[in-house]
């Protein structure tokens, strides 16, 4: 099933302008008012040296910004722009359409289960709880 919804989501992703590890950052920072690289990191489940060139390559893109802490300056907060707002949003919205097409054989209450099930299971594999865009609950 998985594989279904990856392949599933490879070219919204691709008309986004998007890989699936930015989306998977991206997702992260959306509704939080910034999160440490670490923590990022920790979140995303990216190795923090490669967490780096996502973040330029987000930052070039004016998706997200990085403040310095004042408190420790080793320390970077990271947050969604106004446009990198926007981008997670359409992308989410495309991906649950998607998703929605999906499940669409099965009964409302068979998709509330699946969706339940497949948090429950997500929330034993990492420390985020549920990937961004998979059929985790709504």
């Amino acid at each position: 099933m998985l594989s279904v919804v990856v392949e599933r989501e490879a070219p919204i992703l691709d008309a986004h302008g998007v890989t699936m590890w930015e989306y998977v950052i991206l997702s992260q920072l959306l509704d939080e008012t910034g999160l440490t690289q670490k923590e990022l990191a920790h979140r995303s489940r990216r190795d923090p040296t490669r967490l780096i060139g996502h973040l330029d390559a987000l930052g070039d893109r004016g998706l997200i910004s990085r403040e310095t802490d004042e408190s420790d300056r080793r320390r970077r907060t990271v947050r969604l722009t106004s446009e990198g707002d926007a981008l997670v949003r359409a992308v989410r919205r495309d991906v649950r359409r998607m998703e929605a097409e999906l499940l669409d054989g099965l009964s409302r209450t068979a998709q509330d289960e699946l969706r339940t099930s497949l948090a429950a299971v997500l929330s034993r594999v990492g420390p985020s709880g549920s990937s961004p865009g998979d059929l985790g609950p709504r």
